[in-house]
């Protein structure tokens, strides 16, 4: 394949066969053991490297006795070429591991190549953008490693390949070490509100006990319910599970809505997914809300003023009790036949504090919840950042001093 990219005068064109050799796994699905050598997939990679969690393993004698082309090496590059394909690893040390016909890798010639800049080359949009066009399949991609030999790459002198793959090394190490800070954060909300919502540990200057209230004497059901004019223009709102809030769907008319039941959105309400509740299908409306709707399948109750905050509320039900709770109030199996019951919805009890309390709770829980998002931005940030580095340093627009 053509690569359309104009490079420096000292870089060359060359096809990945010139500068490595392909590799595929096995093409077998060989007897798994409780404890072995790993045998991994393309499920198994990740950006950071392989993920060893799910790992399913292979007897020694049968790693042992399989081909060797199954049995990748330090420095060597692997690749997914089946389903999901991306996040191609390096192997940076010596292992033990079995790979799948899912999985390829290439053994490059060190001499030509430098296998961190491969592997840079390989995680770039310019990589993906050729790979994106070329791969064949339907719902299951498949990766032609006939066409992928020769797929042509920009190789500068060996020397420049290694400060190119270490100036966006330290980008990764930048990305890594800010996603291991929203990892830490994520774990200290989470202790936060196991103990401020349960009474383990009270902020300071409060005291006193706190009441056990039923929702239904502290919520009072919202949204007031119109029929549509059929060649009005309506937008819906959806909720996302795992606490991932609310998402807007497409306009559509009063005639497509047909005789479904729906309300106007009011804004400062608790609104809950009947369907997925038991899957944390929660989030509060918001003014951005007014002049949208929902069906009967996003019920919302408004908090009683002066009883209840409603971002304790929220905080309350996103935690793990009172994840169990909506749980305990969608009775049935699993997916669409696990419906929370309104009625016993508002039966459920938690824990209500004085009001002033639930406000400097759930402020605690909001500037932490702050950080996070901009610790997220900032990942987001740097990852554009890299993007362009790789754009400018792959194809030699920018030159390293070496």
């Amino acid at each position: 394949m053509n690569l359309k990219v104009k490079i420096p005068i000292d870089w060359q064109i060359k096809k990945i066969d010139d500068i490595s050799k392909i590799y595929l796994g096995l093409t077998y699905t060989p007897a798994y053991v409780a404890i072995g050598v790993p045998f991994i997939s393309v499920k198994d990679l990740t950006e950071t490297g392989i993920n060893y969690s799910n790992t399913k393993y292979i007897s020694r004698e049968e790693f042992e006795t399989s081909t060797n082309n199954a049995k990748p090496q330090k420095g060597d590059v692997l690749f997914g070429r089946v389903g999901t394909l991306g996040n191609p690893v390096l192997i940076e040390k010596e292992i033990e591991v079995c790979i799948f016909v899912s999985l390829g890798y290439f053994r490059l010639k060190t001499n030509i190549s430098d296998p961190s800049f491969v592997l840079n080359w390989m995680k770039s949009p310019l990589f993906k953008n050729q790979v994106d066009k070329q791969v064949a399949g339907g719902a299951q991609k498949n990766l032609n490693t006939g066409w992928l030999k020769n797929f042509n790459i920009p190789v500068p002198p060996l020397q420049e390949q290694r400060a190119i793959a270490h100036v966006l090394g330290l980008m990764d190490c930048l990305i890594n070490k800010n996603n291991q800070l929203i990892a830490q954060k994520e774990l200290q909300i989470k202790w936060l509100m196991q103990n401020l919502l349960t009474r383990k540990n009270r902020l300071k200057g409060f005291g006193g006990e706190w009441k056990t209230k039923t929702l239904k004497n502290i919520l009072q059901v919202a949204g007031k319910p119109f029929t549509p004019v059929e060649d009005g223009l309506y937008q819906q709102i959806g909720i996302r599970s795992h606490t991932k809030g609310i998402f807007y769907k497409d306009e559509v008319t009063g005639a497509e809505l047909g005789n479904k039941r729906v309300f106007w959105i009011e804004p400062n309400c608790f609104v809950v997914n009947i369907v997925f509740a038991w899957e944390h299908a929660i989030a509060k409306t918001t003014e951005k809300e007014i002049g949208m709707i929902a069906s009967h399948r996003f019920p919302m109750y408004k908090p009683k003023e002066g009883i209840i905050d409603l971002d304790y509320l929220l905080y309350y039900f996103k935690s793990p009790k009172g994840k169990y709770l909506l749980g305990l109030a969608s009775p049935g199996g699993a997916g669409r036949n696990k419906t929370l019951g309104k009625s016993e919805f508002m039966k459920l009890q938690i824990p209500v504090p004085s009001i002033e309390e639930q406000i400097s709770i759930a402020q605690v829980l909001q500037a932490a919840d702050k950080e996070i998002q901009l610790l997220k931005t900032k990942t987001e940030k740097l990852r554009e950042q890299k993007k362009w580095m790789m754009q400018v340093l792959l194809t030699g627009k920018k030159r390293l001093k070496i």
